[in-house]
């Protein structure tokens, strides 16, 4: 149970991570340190403060005195076990979920599972007394609270983010020095009541300060607006950007809140197991019914600092705890560029009826209106951008917004999730700052709703793993027990491993800097010297796959190939920003340097061409290559590699004398590609070849000669991309 409270803080930070961090990162209000050590504080302050409710994890899903030691312990493993491998999934994913709708859902079907278990093996027992030994209520209070907080945040996250935006534009900072302290002052009014009696309630319930906020709440949130509009007033005055720290307070409530309050979702079960064990230990005996759970216990305060701790030290050393974060940044970032999800039917259709809204409003407002309206959400151009991807006004909008949602269900006692607020406000706000334009629209309704329904089948997939798991333990006994658990840390292990892999990959590729055009050269030297290097090695290593049959090989070249494709796709979206930069006497440079980005993604996509196809074929279990066409194959593999080599050290070298030598070889390779078709076609006549072999053997050979043809044309291409931009720099 220790081992896995600790496995289960690591994935509940990874995966709620963003729930604190998203406004503060993509605003760049602060040094990502400078966020996560304000995020750090939050959290030790909200774990030693914890109000989170234990009994949940003790009795709110099922009637514990139905139960013996073992079976609860059971019961308990199997939340634990089911949890892990469902947060893991979701955070490898990049999608964020509810670990409270995953805990509750993860109890209800353990319990479901032990009960029909405990109900089978007693004869005096009837399946139809189930409702005995569960409790659903809460759960579908929760399954409840999840389309209300879908609707009621985006809907709030929307409407503030409009009327703020058309008080203060894009262009704000004139105005914010009117009225930034009064609105930042609404904010922090806000944030300071979240972080009080919403992080802090457990500490300060029934004190003086609580029963007079609680009985007085209008009078005490004016009062306390008036004292942080004139203090920000101040602040603003001595040139303090109040924007930034409103946003720093912000995060700080939301981690507080967050570790006091949803602390209980990752250390809640093993406590309950440890508790168990002592009721156990004391009375002597196993087989006693845990009826003792119902009663309410204060939790141990060594036990959340060390969970705090442990929590605070996932936060700075996990890599996977930023990927749940990128995928709300993704899909709320002002900026135009790839996107991470593609269009369906019904985000499509969306987007058309909502143009047709549009043309309607269009014919009934007044023109006035219009052009005023417009000109508050005229977007800044590139270069006069914050540089996140969003800017202040929208983080503290996000932030502010959450705060009050999460405060006024805590008041009404809703079950709101923190994650559902937090995300829906942010697309809400980002729909209303016209972030979501026709060029991006339907790939991030796309990719709203697949996270929307990912959080539905959250409860589903939670129940469903929990009930499997349960009766695996509950009839495998020890065994299963020790084989789950093992199985857990594989799949653990395994993802982490691919995770720091694929983090480490994209630390050493090359990126553009899109700033201004110095070091541009530099840039795209080695990003070419680095294509190229790549391809160079996944086409040797696909060809000698393919003659021995090695599927574990060439499903690796396949997924190196399709990263280094959807690579050479980014550095499209780039080119935008950097040719609007150029300066007019540098058109010619950009237009050299547009050529090299389009071969290099010919060049990628022919390499794509050749791994798939190879992979298909060996997985397929079809017939492997003959002899003779082996033969041809590594003829052609050796020229190409001869070729690639000599391309790699002139561009290393940026030296290109020896470009006509590289058109020779080429000529050379293409007639010995033509002379190994017509033996094929031979070959093919006189059956001495399958028909899938066949096909793959030519597909290999055109995709070879179309990417040398682009590789030739990249080449001189980047030749003169060097020779135009160098005499420029002259």
């Amino acid at each position: 149970m220790a081992i896995l409270a600790i496995t289960g803080l690591f994935i509940g930070v990874m995966n709620d991570a963003a729930n604190f961090l998203n406004s503060a990162i993509g605003s760049k209000a602060a040094p990502i340190k400078v966020i996560m050590a304000v995020a750090s504080i939050g959290i030790i302050v909200g774990a030693v403060t914890s109000s989170g409710m234990m009994e949940v994890a003790r009795s709110g899903m099922f009637s514990p005195e139905c139960f013996s030691f073992r079976e609860v312990m059971i019961l308990y493993g199997s939340v634990m076990l089911s949890n892990i491998i469902l947060l893991d999934v979701y955070n490898t994913m990049g999608l964020p979920t509810s670990t409270t709708v995953a805990l509750v859902f993860c109890l209800l079907g353990a319990a479901v599972a032990v009960s029909i278990v405990v109900i089978t093996s007693n004869d005096t027992i009837s399946l139809t007394q189930i409702g005995e030994y569960i409790n659903s209520t809460r759960a579908m209070a929760i399954l409840a609270g999840i389309l209300l907080s879908v609707i009621l945040s985006f809907t709030c996250g929307t409407l503030v983010m409009y009327i703020s935006r058309a008080i203060f534009s894009f262009r704000y900072h004139l105005m914010f020095r009117r009225l930034g302290a009064f609105w930042c002052g609404i904010s922090f009014t806000a944030i300071v009541y979240f972080a009080l009696f919403k992080g802090l309630k457990g500490m300060l319930s029934g004190s003086a300060l609580f029963t007079y906020v609680d009985n007085h709440l209008t009078l005490s949130l004016l009062i306390l607006w008036i004292i942080c509009s004139i203090l920000l007033f101040f602040l603003q005055r001595f040139k303090v950007n109040i924007l930034k720290l409103n946003i720093l307070a912000g995060t700080f409530s939301l981690a507080l809140a967050f570790a006091g309050n949803d602390l209980v979702n990752f250390v809640g079960v093993p406590v309950a197991g440890y508790d168990s064990y002592m009721m156990a230990l004391e009375s002597g005996d196993m087989t006693m019914k845990m009826g003792g759970l119902t009663t309410d216990v204060s939790a141990n305060m060594f036990l959340l600092l060390a969970a705090g701790t442990i929590m605070i030290v996932t936060l700075w050393t996990s890599k996977r705890a930023l990927s749940v974060s990128q995928t709300e940044l993704s899909l709320s970032s002002q900026n135009e560029g790839e996107e991470q999800y593609g269009s369906t039917a019904t985000s499509r259709g969306l987007v058309r009826a909502a143009m047709n809204i549009n043309s309607f409003y269009e014919r009934v407002m007044p023109r006035r209106i219009q052009t005023l309206l417009a000109a508050r959400f005229e977007t800044l151009p590139e270069e006069e951008r914050e540089g996140g991807s969003y800017d202040l006004i929208r983080a503290t909008v996000n932030l502010t917004t959450a705060s009050i949602l999460i405060s006024i269900a805590t008041l009404l006692k809703l079950p709101l999730s923190t994650t559902y607020v937090c995300f829906m406000v942010s697309m809400g706000s980002s729909l209303a700052d016209r972030a979501w334009g026709r060029e991006s629209a339907v790939y991030r309704i796309t990719g709203v709703m697949t996270v929307v329904s990912g959080w539905f089948v959250t409860g589903f997939g939670a129940f469903t793993i929990a009930f499997l798991v349960g009766l695996v333990l509950m009839y495998g006994g020890d065994i299963a027990i020790v084989a789950v658990s093992l199985l857990c840390a594989w799949m653990l292990i395994r993802s982490n491993i691919k995770k720091n892999k694929a983090a480490k990959e994209a630390e050493n590729t090359p990126k553009i800097v899109v700033k201004d055009t110095k070091g541009v050269v530099d840039e795209c030297i080695a990003e070419v010297c680095h294509t190229m290097a790549q391809v160079t090695r996944i086409y040797d290593r696909t060809m000698i796959a393919v003659f021995k049959e090695n599927r574990k090989v060439l499903r690796e070249m396949v997924q190196q190939s399709n990263e280094l494709f959807y690579q050479s796709r980014e550095r499209k979206y780039k080119i935008v920003p950097l040719l609007i930069r150029l300066k007019d006497n540098e058109i010619n440079t950009g237009h050299y340097y547009v050529q090299v980005v389009d071969y290099m993604s010919e060049i990628t996509k022919s390499l794509l061409h050749i791994t798939r196809p190879c992979f298909d074929h060996i997985d397929n279990n079809h017939e492997g290559m003959t002899k003779e066409q082996i033969e041809d194959l590594m003829k052609i593999n050796d020229d190409v590699e001869d070729i690639f080599s000599r391309i790699n050290l002139m561009l290393r070298q940026n030296d290109f004398a020896d470009i006509e030598l590289i058109l020779e070889l080429r000529d050379e390779l293409f007639e010995s590609i033509a002379q190994a078709i017509k033996r094929q076609l031979k070959r093919i006549k006189n059956k001495e070849s399958s028909t899938k072999t066949s096909l793959l053997y030519l597909t290999i050979l055109n995709e070879t000669k179309t990417m040398m043809l682009q590789t030739r044309n990249l080449v001189k291409s980047q030749g003169y991309f060097l020779e135009h931009k160098t005499d420029k720099m002259e």
